[in-house]
């Protein structure tokens, strides 16, 4: 199970997420609405959450109902970039 960025992030991107995270797995460009956690790498530290200021970082499986689709969004984010 991975951590997923869900709607919050959008049109944010704050990064202080990025800067603690031991796997380098959050990654998106400037031209990106979002960050993504790739779901691969990432190994489930926690580190990323509690630094996130609009609390957009979720256990998969504690992302609210109304942003599940998130998890593919995430996960999507990487196939084909790799």
């Amino acid at each position: 199970m991975a951590y997923v960025i869900a709607e919050p992030c959008i049109g944010v991107k704050d990064k202080a997420c990025v800067d603690v995270c031991p796997m380098d797995c959050i990654h998106g460009t400037d031209a990106d609405a979002m960050l993504y956690i790739d779901p691969e790498e990432c190994i489930d530290c926690d580190a990323c959450v509690p630094v996130c200021p609009v609390e957009a970082i979720f256990s998969e499986a504690q992302v609210p109902e109304k942003w599940q689709h998130f998890i593919r969004v995430n996960s999507d984010y990487f196939k084909g970039n790799k």
